[in-house]
């Protein structure tokens, strides 16, 4: 099989970062190759300058054996290389059809679009790949996976031959993630070559011929799918054997400390995103939230923590009434919040390590007196957090953006469980972006908390991770409640089902 992209000795360097390490990598034709790694580990740097989007510092890329200088994604496309993201760069109010034209629109006479040859275009490239799609529907008013096959279909109408997609299950249900690996092996099979990106061991085991793991912006390895296991990728992503599936206790649960009552709230278009939705959660018990991403989940979580007002309905915590208080009442109130957005929300990245150790609760009286910080208490708290949640880190003072995404993410855990001791934890996406060491670090914190008589609310678009935690199941979509089920008991196609908006007609 031909080598069709090589890359060798990549570098790149942002400040205080070695994102690529002198990387090598060959990508054969016609393969679907993996690139795995966990958060920060340089799979989507490597990939943005095999794309243009960013110049190696040093190395060079070869093009079937020829090397070549990627100024920018027009050279890449020219190429035949084309990147889908995971967030998706189409025009919402164009057609299907007019999408995947968009840049290469053929014209007649006085530059008006032929919309007759469009039409006979986009149906052929259609038909040759074998989807399943209107090609007058308007974007906004297909399914996200519809949508990722637009992307698709966009690419290889510019004549794309090799296609890296980066995290392309991030926004999909697991319904919508198997078709598109059936499309993939499809491509596979009409010549195109796949680069895949993702920090998803089964998926890599699903799809992949080969894969290339990295670790800390080095080539841990490539390996051949046939011959390896999720356990050897999972070593050699976080370099030690990882629990895939802690044992979750049973424990009887105890009063409702969350209580959710015909709860409605706008997003920031001043449309409806959480539509008079009920559920509770109980002391020693941890509920799912189960959905697509953009259905809800993000708003109701703001407003259960005070960051969005309440347009209709109740909020109760351990039986008393907080809705539209403010998110420092929230907390005081007895609730930890671990946020989607853990830089953006839940760090001030160009703050220290210590400092965002207290942050939010560093006006707490073990801290403070009146407006003087007590250094030598917060520097003890700061470094008990570094000792129980095993953070690495090399100083305490030094900005938090310096720590990976794991260590982030540990930082956050600490100062909100170490810190405010609450009663209920509201866990949106906890382990978004991370490594399986990591992820398995945080699994086995909630499950503990859990132990400790801890009300939790679990907020994640991945299902395996709503089997491993959750006792019971809400899944939304389109900011309503589909059902509640047992995570344990339903199958993948029903929950896909529900998580696609369709109400199943025997319970779940």
């Amino acid at each position: 099989m031909a080598t069709v992209i090589e890359m060798l000795d990549i570098s790149k360097y942002f400040p205080g970062v070695k994102a690529n390490d002198h990387i090598n990598i060959k990508i054969e034709e016609g393969e679907i190759h993996g690139l795995l790694g966990e958060n920060g580990s340089g799979k989507t740097t490597l990939m943005n300058i095999l794309f243009g989007l960013s110049q190696p510092d040093s190395g060079k890329i070869l093009v079937d054996a020829q090397e070549k200088k990627i100024e920018g994604p027009k050279t890449a496309i020219n190429l035949g290389i084309e990147m889908i993201h995971q967030h998706f760069m189409l025009i919402k109010p164009f057609t299907v059809a007019e999408n995947i034209i968009l840049g290469e629109e053929p014209t007649k006479y006085l530059r008006v679009l032929d919309r007759e040859v469009i039409s006979h275009r986009v149906s052929e490239l259609i038909e040759t790949i074998g989807f399943k799609i209107d090609t007058n529907a308007i974007i906004e008013d297909i399914s996200v996976g519809l949508q990722q096959r637009v992307e698709i279909l966009k690419a290889l109408y510019r004549k794309a031959r090799i296609l890296i997609l980066d995290e392309p299950t991030a926004v999909l249900t697991p319904q919508e993630a198997d078709e598109l690996f059936i499309t993939l092996r499809n491509l596979k099979k009409q010549g195109v070559t796949i680069i895949f990106i993702t920090h998803k061991l089964r998926e890599i085991m699903a799809v992949c011929d080969r894969v290339t793991v990295l670790r800390r912006g080095k080539v841990v390895g490539t390996v051949d799918i046939s011959s390896t296991t999720v356990k050897d990728l999972a070593n050699m992503m976080v370099g030690r054997e990882v629990l895939f599936r802690l044992e979750k206790e049973k424990i009887s649960s105890g009063k409702v400390i969350l209580n959710v009552k015909n709860l409605s709230a706008i997003d920031d278009r001043g449309l409806m995103a959480v539509n008079n939705i009920s559920f509770s959660v109980r002391k020693s018990e941890i509920v799912g939230i189960a959905g697509v991403q953009g259905n809800g989940q993000t708003e109701l979580v703001e407003a259960l923590t005070g960051l969005r007002r309440v347009s209709g309905g109740n909020i109760e915590i351990d039986g008393l009434p907080t809705t539209n208080y403010s998110s420092k009442k929230v907390l005081d109130s007895g609730v930890a919040h671990i946020p989607e957005d853990r830089q953006g929300r839940g760090l001030i990245l160009s703050f220290s390590i210590k400092e965002n150790m207290v942050l939010g609760i560093h006006q707490d009286k073990s801290f403070s007196s009146l407006t003087v910080f007590n250094d030598k208490k917060l520097y003890s708290f700061a470094n008990d957090c570094k000792s129980n949640f095993d953070i690495k880190l090399v100083d305490i003072e030094s900005p938090v953006r310096t720590l990976s995404g794991g260590n982030q993410q540990k930082v956050i855990l600490a100062r909100e469980l170490l810190g405010r001791k609450p009663k209920l934890i509201i866990a949106a996406q906890p382990t978004r972006g991370l490594d399986v060491g990591v992820i398995e670090y945080v699994h086995r914190t909630l499950l503990q908390m859990k132990a400790q008589e801890q009300a939790i609310l679990l907020v994640s678009t991945e299902l395996d991770e709503i089997r491993a935690l959750a006792d019971r199941t809400y899944v939304m979509f389109q900011g309503e409640i589909m059902a509640e089920v047992d995570p344990n008991k339903i199958s993948d196609e029903n929950i896909s089902l529900l998580m696609a908006g369709v109400e199943l007609e025997e319970e779940a």
